[in-house]
Formats: C-alpha cells, sequence, structure tokens
C-alpha cells in the first residue's frame, strides 16, 4: 500500500478506536505513523499527530457543548494552565533526540494502559462548578493538575484525555462522564499549542494530517455503530484496547532503547 492510503487507514483505525472505548486512540497515533505509515522522523510523527489529534477532539467538543455537559469554568482554568505547560513541553521536546523521546513514549504508553485497566467509573458530584465559593479550594488543584497534564501533553504530541479525565476528578471532584466531555477543551487546547509549536518548527507533515483526519472522520462513524452494537461488552473492549496499548508500548521502547545507547 502507499503511504497515503496508509494514513489514511491509520487514522481511521484511530477513529474506530475512538468511538469504540470513548478515548485513547491518539495515544497510538505516533508509533502508527513510525511504524506503519513509515514517518522517519519522530518529532514530525509527534506535531503531524498533534494536529490531527486537535482538530478530531474539536468535532468531538462540538456535540458536547450542544448537549451542555462541558463545564466551561473548570475547564478554561485547567487548559489555561495545560497551554502554558504544552509550550514548555513542546519545546523540551524538540530539543531532545527522537530516540529518546522514543523510549520515555513507550513508558508513558505503558502507564496508560495499566490506567485504563485499573479505571473504575468512580461517582462524583454532578453539580460541581467553579464559582467565588469554590474558586479558592479547587483553582489551585486545576492550575496544578492542568499545568502538569500540558506539559505531558505537549511533550509527547498527545491529546491527553486519559491524563485529563483523571486530573479533572481528583481536582473538582465532578463525575467521570461530566470529566470526559471537559476535558475535550483541554484536549483542543493542549492539542492546538503543541501542533503551532511542531509547525513553527517545521515538523508537521500538513498532506499526512489531512488523510489522517479523514480516515479518522470516517473510522469515528465505524467505530460508534460498533460501540453501539457492543455498548454491554465496553468493558472487555476497553481491557483489550489497554492490552493493545501496553504491547505497543513495550515494542516502542523495545524499538527506542538501542538508539538511545549508540
Amino acid at each position: 500500500m502507499t503511504p497515503d492510503i496508509l494514513t489514511a487507514l491509520t487514522g481511521g483505525l484511530v477513529g474506530i478506536v475512538l468511538g469504540l472505548v470513548g478515548g485513547g486512540g491518539s495515544v497510538i497515533a505516533v508509533p502508527l505513523l513510525l511504524y506503519v505509515v513509515g514517518m522517519t522522523s519522530v518529532h514530525q510523527a509527534l506535531g503531524t499527530s498533534a494536529v490531527a489529534v486537535s482538530l478530531s477532539a474539536l468535532g468531538n467538543l462540538s456535540v458536547a457543548a450542544r448537549r451542555g455537559i462541558v463545564k466551561w469554568p473548570c475547564a478554561l482554568v485547567f487548559s489555561a494552565a495545560g497551554i502554558a505547560g504544552s509550550i514548555a513541553g513542546a519545546h523540551l521536546a524538540l530539543q531532545i533526540p527522537g530516540a529518546k523521546i522514543l523510549a520515555l513514549f513507550g513508558g508513558l504508553m505503558l502507564v496508560i494502559g495499566t490506567l485504563m485497566l485499573v479505571r473504575k467509573n468512580a461517582e462524583g458530584d454532578p453539580d460541581v462548578r467553579l464559582t467565588l465559593n469554590t474558586v479558592r479550594p479547587m483553582a489551585p488543584w486545576l492550575l496544578a493538575t492542568g499545568l502538569a497534564v500540558g506539559l505531558l501533553a505537549g511533550f509527547f504530541g498527545i491529546g491527553g484525555g486519559f491524563l485529563i479525565v483523571p486530573g479533572l476528578m481528583l481536582a473538582t471532584g465532578m463525575t467521570i462522564t461530566s470529566a470526559i466531555a471537559t476535558s475535550l477543551v483541554g484536549i483542543v487546547a493542549f492539542g492546538a499549542t503543541t501542533a503551532s509549536t511542531y509547525a513553527l518548527a517545521g515538523e508537521v507533515d500538513w498532506h499526512k494530517v489531512m488523510l489522517f483526519v479523514a480516515g479518522g472522520a470516517a473510522g469515528s462513524v465505524l467505530g460508534q455503530l460498533a460501540g453501539t452494537r457492543l455498548s454491554h461488552r465496553k468493558s472487555v473492549l476497553q481491557a483489550v484496547f489497554a492490552a493493545f496499548v501496553i504491547a505497543i508500548g513495550t515494542f516502542t521502547i523495545y524499538q527506542g532503547l538501542p538508539k538511545v545507547a549508540q
């Protein structure tokens, strides 16, 4: 297959994953771009992934916003701190050899895959609001967790949804449903910030971005249809995908470590 077809199919696979399990697709985008599509630059794969993730999340955010389930004040405070972290993380990553980032990225995949296996749909307070009465206890947590997650998202060129969701729940005590919807603001913000940094450095393949996003849109539709039919087995699907993420993370470390040692 040609690189263009592989790019579109890769985007489709990520879209299917998003439709089936509701998140995590972005973390496999970089390894797929490197090992399936054949991109040779780790930095360019990170930049290209960041653009695609941001555009995909923007579409999902518009749906969540129309449903009125996004907690905007919490999202904006969290994202403001995260944008600063994303800028710092992306600039730091551009100074580090791609092989070292690849090995670290594999380690991150192992952590995310493990979190996916152990994460429970913890209950929270559906009425959480960031107001003048709650800003003092909530704002420091939102700023601290936003900065930390943004730093990781910028460094690794990912949306960071699986980090943002628990971060929001920890900072505010909101329900996981609210956190997933609210996290889309952060994913768009962090992805766009990271993408801008990489684009200015010339590390974005815009042709592949368009193919990836087009494939992702089609894959999301298929994934949502399949997800509806398999909704009673969503926990099984998430466990299988978590194992897949861990396997790819292990392979990525295996590929990256020898180059680090050189």
